[in-house]
């Protein structure tokens, strides 16, 4: 198995072998808990085949995990104990962490969803202390030992007492117990907020997770930029943007997430200096299916809404950005001498740090002047299209001077990515 470390600039995430690793997640919260082994593996295996990499999945779950059964009827804990597992119910996960494995998947694992240790809303009950939560911690963290797992700590909830952020740390002193640092740990919070906002200095924390949260046009690249400027550097990332098919705001079904917000979230954040990122749908997330109880108005079954367009264009940005040198990726939107817009208009710029190549994102496809005398030429220009992935070339420009780009087309759903390489011509 090949693990997974922070990079030598602290700015993105890498294989051992200091090969590149991108972090391009999907968002199954339910996944151990609602779906048997034939559904995991139609789920995964699509995932697989789109692009992903990691699939972010918890433990205890958070619709009534822990006494709604599993789908083979085995609960996770006798008696709301977390140091007493149940290992019927673990041998599942074990399954689903296993085939992922076979298919070149990460498991971004939840140990557990927050309302276990904070109900500040959802089903709970808190059974949590520090005490309980280290044991459980390590236990965890041994059986999985061996697997390609990155810890994900929190569960949409943040620490508001001293007591909370005992649990968290005692989990995470437990996990390093047993895996050292061969693994990765981060923490996911609720909406608006960062791991930053609390555990930033803490020496667990390998990477900064934001949740910008379920906003159409939400100006999600702000979150971002704020955590790259943080010091010490740790790598940063949108861990839950907005979903597609989610009711815009959690409230307006009639208003939903489309394809072409899920494409802003990602350029918009990955421009910013996000290391990798993660896709959500609303009604995967939940694994809805008829019988179930929707929930924030899920209207597709997850089987249906795994074929929704966003997931299939998620990694054309990966694409992208692995055929240029990686970890010399700054963001710079200095390089946009023009009006760079906002919300669903907004545009923005990444470069590698040694000027060999610009990749400019035009969220409505609006023109943009770029100073391009910080780059190395000549350049290859070409028009990228987020859509498919194909690019059309333009043509080969010298790297001075101020010149003015127009996208092919226009619109609230037509964004493109301007592309300039040095040439090698």
């Amino acid at each position: 198995m090949m693990r997974l470390k922070v990079s030598e600039n602290r700015r993105f995430l890498a294989y051992e072998d200091n090969r590149p690793f991108f972090y391009l997640g999907d968002t199954a919260w339910e996944l151990f808990h609602r779906l048997n082994r034939e559904e995991a593996d139609i789920y995964l295996k699509d995932r697989a085949a789109k692009g992903f990499t990691v699939i972010q999945a918890v433990a205890l779950a958070e619709l009534d995990g822990l006494h709604t059964p599993n789908p083979y009827g085995h609960i996770p804990l006798q008696n709301d104990d977390p140091t007493k597992p149940n290992e019927d119910y673990f041998q599942h996960v074990d399954y689903i962490v296993d085939k992922a494995a076979s298919l070149g998947l990460f498991i971004a694992m939840l140990p557990t969803w927050g309302d276990k240790w904070n109900l500040k809303w959802g089903k709970g009950p808190e059974i949590f202390t520090p005490e309980n939560a280290r044991v459980y911690g390590a236990w965890l963290a041994k059986r999985y030992a061996q697997k390609p797992i990155i810890w994900v700590l929190g569960g949409d909830r943040p620490p508001e007492t001293a007591e909370h952020k005992a649990i968290t740390r005692a989990m995470a002193e437990g996990i390093r117990a047993s895996v050292g640092k061969t693994q990765l740990i981060s923490y996911h919070t609720y909406g608006g907020h960062s791991s930053a906002n609390y555990y930033h200095d803490d020496s667990w924390l390998d990477f900064n997770m934001f949740q910008t949260g379920h906003k159409r046009d939400q100006e999600s690249w702000l979150s971002i930029s704020t955590d790259y400027q943080r010091t010490p550097i740790k790598p940063c990332m949108d861990a839950e943007p907005g979903y597609e098919n989610m009711p815009n705001d959690l409230k307006d079904a009639e208003v939903r997430i489309q394809t072409h917000h899920c494409r802003k979230y990602l350029y918009g954040a990955l421009f910013a200096g996000a290391h990798g990122h993660t896709y959500g749908c609303n009604d995967i997330w939940q694994m809805w299916a008829p019988g179930r109880q929707s929930v924030i108005h899920a209207n597709l079954p997850w089987s249906e809404a795994i074929h929704l367009p966003g997931s299939g264009q998620m990694h054309f940005a990966k694409d992208l950005l692995l055929t240029r040198p990686f970890f010399t990726r700054i963001p710079d939107q200095m390089l946009i001498v023009s009006d760079t817009h906002s919300g669903g208009s907004y545009i923005c710029a990444t470069r590698d740090s040694e000027g060999t190549y610009a990749l400019v994102h035009s969220a409505a496809g609006l023109p943009f002047t770029l100073d391009l005398s910080k780059l190395r030429g000549p350049l290859d220009a070409a028009w990228f299209d987020p859509r498919t992935g194909a690019s059309t070339p333009i043509s080969t420009i010298e790297a001075k001077g101020e010149k003015e780009f127009h996208p092919p087309t226009q619109g609230e759903t037509q964004d493109w990515v301007l592309t300039l390489d040095r040439s090698k011509g």
